[in-house]
């Protein structure tokens, strides 16, 4: 029996329809599915980048630890006379501090043998004192190399770190020894563990040593050779840990980062977006898992907006076969239609520039207000002269008035550096940097960065600056090691009434002396030879670690001069030694005579 023509034709739409919206709807998926990964690997890109900076941070803070130490000369005597108890007690206290002051689980020294000769946790039961570490790659590659990186599982403590080791040398340029210090890294992990997402550290071998999962470490994510066994075996390096595999299987590559893996974990099977991240510096991966649980509610939306999008259309089709012969009406409908789409898409545009513009706004008001109380003041000054201007004019003093304008001109400069030294200072230099630089500018610059310290502490600066001393270097890094005496210089004259400070540069033979004296009382002489040693500091415990005047030294050395602490009758004087430039200046103009004067700190507040 046959269906009316009527009704087979309703039953033919009908059925069109239905396999439409399901076609829709799987096509909205799939897109919405692809789109979806793709911004979620994104996200965890940017989230990775965040992870790999913590980590790169910490690991920088005490890379310098055992560099500076080795250049210890009581490290290198005991390396040479290993039997004397008194000084390997000495350094094992010294040791003791210095790993407290620097945050550092372990600080240990090892002979050429790794034999430990004095360590940090020379107290406590687990001492490393006495025990030999030479199986320990970290070891070996400082012989080697100069230095190394390694993490491994202690096999004195049973607590993971991560080794930075730095060969010792003797004056002849000949290993003694290796200086180590161990970082665990147990508190960044623990940092993890709320963190959204699976968060893996796994080292070059692919053996995850560090997760916001604690059943998830120690696994391997790729299979392991007995040769590799064996040498994990040998060097002791995930002690008595058992290694276990973490199975996956990759679904689809995104991208060269990210892909879609079914991972069969200790929680089972899951699929999960999977992104990686080279640490290249410490041979490490970052990998980060998401769960797809978000991307199927977006792909839920997108199919219900297909399906919506599809029963418009069919809607307006079978509108349009019932209205054929009102095509004008239709045709007027679509535009409008079009209109209010386009007037849609317009308000939504309009909106998000406007977000986007209050969010510059917000970020210019935050970079402006630490300079508005500077430039006020040169405001109210530049108020006042003009002013000044007016009524000198009304009473026609042309020759006032130029003065005036040359006032005014001097306010405009003053705060147009206040705002491009700023950002000058704060640009990271670039290696090997030399130019030839003026050493009263440079003392200019370093003093208009702390002229409100200096103002607020009632500072005078008495400065007698050679205009034709000019020096080739590093104006930054030199003005790093400027800022760095004058703050110490503060410092040492917090107490005292009034407070001096000198700066002065004078000729002595080919190079050129700076000097900045303060009148705090001076440098006690027993500690005059110990200033630019690393960690040493006269400063109550938490004001530093007593590492500037020594990272200062090391910048004035690469600069081919020399950094020397003293006293005077008032207080210290620190002289830089730097070579003279040779040969006239570029635009042959030669500068004389002597520049002294008094830093005025009072021109802030005109």
């Amino acid at each position: 029996m046959s269906l009316p023509p009527i009704r087979a034709r309703v039953v033919l739409i009908a059925a069109l329809i239905v396999a439409g919206l399901v076609l829709s709807m799987v096509w909205a998926g799939r897109i919405a599915e692809r789109h979806a990964w793709v911004e979620r690997g994104q996200e965890a890109r940017g989230q990775l980048e965040l992870y790999a900076q913590a980590i790169h941070t910490l690991v920088e803070r005490f890379r310098s630890v055992p560099a500076l130490l080795a250049l210890d000369s009581d490290i290198r005597e005991l390396l040479r006379s290993p039997d004397d108890g008194t000084l390997r007690q000495r350094l094992n206290e010294r040791l003791e501090q210095q790993n407290h002051a620097a945050g550092s689980a372990v600080l240990y020294l090892l002979d050429r043998q790794g034999n430990t000769l004095a360590a940090s946790n020379w107290r406590e039961w687990s001492s490393f004192v006495g025990n030999n570490y030479g199986f320990r790659p970290y070891f070996r590659d400082a012989l080697a190399d100069g230095a190394g990186r390694y993490f491994a599982v202690g096999v004195t403590t049973g607590i993971p770190g991560y080794f930075l080791s730095q060969v010792v040398h003797d004056e002849a340029g000949r290993p003694l020894g290796v200086l180590v210090v161990k970082l665990e890294l147990e508190a960044l992990q623990r940092e993890w563990v709320g963190q959204a997402g699976t968060l893996l550290v796994a080292d070059s071998l692919d053996i995850v040593i560090l997760t916001n999962r604690p059943a998830w470490r120690f696994r391997y994510l790729q299979p392991l050779s007995d040769a590799t066994r064996e040498r994990l075996v040998a060097a002791r390096r995930y002690a008595e840990q058992n290694l276990r595999p973490l199975p996956s299987q990759r679904l689809e590559r995104l991208d060269e980062y990210s892909e879609r893996v079914r991972v069969d974990g200790p929680d089972g099977h899951r699929d999960y977006l999977w992104q990686r991240l080279s640490l290249p510096e410490e041979g490490w991966t970052l990998h980060l898992l998401q769960e797809p649980q978000a991307v199927a509610d977006g792909v839920r939306g997108y199919r219900l907006g297909a399906a919506g999008v599809w029963m418009t259309l069919v809607f307006l089709l079978l509108f349009l076969a019932q209205r054929r012969k009102t095509r004008q009406i239709e045709r007027r409908n679509r535009s409008e239609l079009e209109r209010l789409v386009q007037a849609r898409t317009e308000q939504l545009r309009t909106a998000q520039e406007e977000l986007v513009h209050a969010a510059k706004m917000a970020a210019l008001g935050q970079m402006s207000a630490a300079l508005a109380h500077e430039i006020n003041q040169p405001l109210t000054a530049l108020r006042m002269q003009v002013g000044s201007l007016r009524l000198l004019l009304d009473n026609d003093r042309p020759d006032d008035v130029r003065q005036g304008l040359a006032s005014v001109e001097g306010l405009i400069e003053r705060m147009a550096a206040l705002t491009g030294h700023l950002k000058t200072f704060a640009r990271k230099s670039p290696a090997g940097l030399s130019e030839r630089l003026s050493l009263a500018h440079v003392v200019d610059q370093a003093l208009q960065l702390l002229a409100p310290r200096i103002r607020n502490e009632q500072v005078a600066v008495e400065l007698a600056l050679t205009p034709e001393a000019e020096v080739n270097g590093d104006a930054i890094r030199l003005e790093q090691v400027l800022i760095n005496l004058l703050h110490n210089a503060l410092d040492a004259m917090a107490d005292r009434e009034p407070r001096r400070l000198r700066i002065r540069s004078r000729r002595a033979g080919r190079d050129w002396l700076l000097s900045i004296a303060d009148n705090g009382g001076g440098i006690a002489p027993e500690h005059l030879d110990q200033v630019f040693e690393p960690f040493f500091t006269t400063k109550p415990v938490g004001h530093g670690l007593g590492l500037g005047l020594a990272v200062s030294y090391g910048i004035v050395h690469d600069l081919g001069g020399s950094l020397e602490a003293g006293n005077d009758a008032q207080g210290a004087v620190f002289t830089l030694r730097l070579p003279a430039v040779r040969g006239p200046r570029a635009d042959g103009q030669q500068p004389a005579g002597q520049h002294a004067r008094h830093f005025d700190t009072s021109q802030q507040e005109q």
